[in-house]
């Protein structure tokens, strides 16, 4: 049988150790690693993805001294005690044929408490903490305990360690003049602000010999100003080869940068080609990173020989059996990432425990168990949404008998509308994997049937009411009026609408409607993509930033909301501000404090700072929220269902946004309680 991924499942020897396959799990901050009683849950959560088919695991950060801590308290290698916590994580993937490294960090000025410490005595924007600057001898001291923390690394059973020289981290802001004004040996040119990496990885070298595998991760675009440039780059990769690692593997961007490097919009694989480069200059293998979520973009990227093995962290996040499924020929069965973050990244920034929207069992492995049922029952789903796909799929897979009813002729409720904004292209991949998993699971599928109350309470065991929302229509003067369209209309409908639109609302979906309006492409070429961030893969100038191309908006779109503060606050926090960017490049003028006055043939006539204005538009396009759709179910006085074998949820449940991870989530743990 012909192999489907003959490149990406090809063995490749890292130094003593053997990897089954070219894909890597990079390194990926989960919040497990900061609490010793949490290692059984991560040691479960590892195990999953090695029993998955992943030829190599990395470890989320884990600090080398209590001063490069991410945050207090965080994850620490520097003594036995921290060695007997970690065998549990090292012993559980190897027993299921797995090989995994333990990142080794120090965040440097990225640390969020007040001891922080840097090369040079300069403030991160994204930290409220000044850190200090590190002294000559307090350098050699820092190089010594990245030396001691492989060694326990060593013996706490790992296979190898990265060392973390990218993403604006300590090691990274040594080798940057923006972060690096130090005069002594490790500042002034490459070679001396290149230095302490160097010397970090001579130090392991000699402590552990010359078998022990070393990976780096180095930064080969930081995409922010006074970056290292192509050439620095790859003086610094050569040195390092020379010094001894086993691999390299690639980052792009720091913490800090203005362009989007791993979100939705960004193409796949975008940064392939810079990894190519440095490739072309090693004898070493080499590893891409970013953005890559499938199989087939995985083998393209090693076929064409721009790397040796691919880095996916959040796909694996989104199905620990990636590898096994793609081996399998059964990719149309991967639960693929689509890079929202909103359950990874958006929690790692807000000290939760990290998770994945299109799969809430990750880092939750024991706590979210899908057990098959020793009482099967006759199971209804109403709404074919997110929410009810989720709880038909995982009701069916633990051998429930299930019917999933839907109104419309296609399922994905809200976020079948999503995924026809540009940038959200991969929101379709979670449609399919769900499409799939209803096929494979058995779940029997009523499309167009418009379940009425009652017709269905005496069919079945219990009865799961996933019906969504509606769009809110906000009591405004000529609301009714021709002009004004609902978010439905534009997206789902496909209405015209005008090149003057105001959009009301700037939660989440009126900042997708906006983005829905100006784009000329779906999805966006590369080549327009890098040149509307200002990026230049080639890193010919520092840092890779080349002057943005000004775009010339395609409508004139007002976004108006009612309160008063920053617009578009419903996207989370690592994805807002790159949506809001895309607004500002393309001209939405955005108005807050909008007291809306009336709509009328003239347009949409408002008040905003006292005075009364006329937006003369085309059309009015409300995103101004939704309700709850619950008319398949008897409600009590306290808002739920009175027969007990109802259960709501989803939108039915809440209306508040697109949530599709609260839905997803929900979902899946009432099918796994029922």
């Amino acid at each position: 049988m012909t192999q489907p991924y003959p490149h990406l499942l090809q063995p490749i020897d890292l130094g003593p150790i053997r990897l089954r396959n070219r894909v890597m799990m990079g390194s990926m901050h989960t919040g497990l690693e900061d609490r010793f009683w949490n290692y059984p849950k991560l040691a479960a959560y590892f195990a999953e993805r090695a029993a998955g088919g992943v030829g190599l695991i990395v470890t989320g950060g884990i600090s080398v001294n209590r001063r490069g801590w991410l945050l207090p308290g965080g994850g620490t290698m520097n003594a036995m005690g921290d060695v007997v916590n970690h065998r549990q994580v090292t012993q559980a993937v190897h027993a299921n044929g797995g090989h995994i490294f333990l990142q080794l960090i120090h965040a440097g000025r990225y640390s969020y408490h007040p001891f922080s410490e840097a090369p040079s005595r300069i403030k991160a924007k994204i930290n409220p903490f000044t850190p200090k600057a590190m002294s000559n001898r307090r350098v050699w001291q820092v190089i010594g305990h990245f030396a001691r923390a492989a060694k326990l690394a060593k013996q706490a059973g790992y296979d190898g360690v990265e060392v973390m020289g990218s993403e604006g981290y300590l090691l990274c802001q040594f080798l940057c003049r923006r972060t690096n004004q130090r005069s002594d040996e490790f500042g002034g040119d490459i070679h001396g602000r290149g230095r302490m990496l160097l010397e970090v990885v001579k130090a392991i070298r000699k402590s552990l010999g010359p078998d022990f595998p070393i990976m780096v991760r180095l930064s080969l675009l930081d995409l922010v100003e006074d970056g290292n440039t192509q050439d620095e780059i790859i003086t610094t990769a050569l040195a390092l080869q020379e010094a001894g690692i086993t691999v390299l593997n690639t980052g792009i961007g720091w913490h800090e940068a203005q362009v989007p490097t791993i979100v939705t919009s960004v193409p796949r694989a975008a940064f392939r080609k810079a990894t190519g480069v440095i490739k072309n200059q090693l004898r070493i293998p080499v590893v891409a990173s970013n953005r890559i979520n499938t199989p087939e973009v995985a083998e393209d990227i090693l076929a064409s020989g721009d790397a040796d093995m691919v880095s996916m962290a959040r796909p694996l996040l989104a199905d620990p059996e990636f590898v096994n499924k793609a081996a399998a020929g059964q990719a149309d069965r991967i639960n693929t990432c689509i890079a929202c973050n909103q359950a990874c990244l958006d929690h790692t920034f807000a000290n939760r425990r990290a998770s994945c929207l299109v799969n809430p069992r990750a880092c939750h492995e024991t706590e979210l168990v899908y057990a098959r049922t020793q009482i099967p029952k006759k199971i209804a789903v109403i709404g074919g949404g997110m929410a009810g796909m989720a709880a038909a799929t995982v009701a069916a897979q633990r051998g429930h008998d299930v019917t999933l009813f839907e109104a419309g002729n296609v399922v994905g409720g809200q976020f079948d509308m999503a995924a026809r904004v540009p940038g959200k292209e991969e929101f379709r991949e979670t449609i399919r994997y769900f499409t799939t998993q209803l096929a494979v699971t058995g779940v029997k599928v009523k499309l167009n049937h418009r379940v009425q109350k009652g017709e269905l309470d005496s069919q079945f065991d219990a009865i799961v009411v996933a019906t969504g929302v509606a769009p809110r229509m906000p009591s405004i003067p000529g609301i009714d009026h021709a002009k004004v369209l609902s978010y439905p209309d534009v997206l789902r409908a496909g209405k015209p609408v005008g090149g003057k639109v105001a959009v009301i609302g700037a939660g989440g979906i009126g900042i997708d409607i906006c983005e829905f309006l100006l784009a000329e492409h779906s999805p966006q070429p590369l080549e327009d993509w890098t040149a509307q961030w200002g990026i230049d893969l080639q890193s010919h100038t520092a840092g890779g930033l080349v002057p943005k191309t000004k775009l010339e908006p395609k409508r004139q779109v007002w976004l108006l909301q009612r309160k008063i503060g920053k617009m578009g606050n419903g996207p989370g926090k690592t994805t807002g501000w790159v949506h809001r960017a895309t607004l500002q490049q393309h001209g939405v003028t955005m108005l807050s404090g909008v007291e809306y006055l009336r709509i009328d043939d003239a347009g949409l006539h408002i008040r905003e700072g006292g005075k009364e204005q006329l937006l003369a538009v085309d059309h009015v396009v409300v995103c101004a929220g939704q309700e709850c759709v619950r008319d398949t179910v008897e409600l009590g006085p306290n808002g739920r269902p009175i027969d007990s074998k109802f259960h709501v949820i989803g939108g039915a449940d809440l209306a508040s946004e697109l949530d599709a991870k609260r839905a997803i989530r929900q979902g899946a743990e009432l099918a796994a309680r029922l």
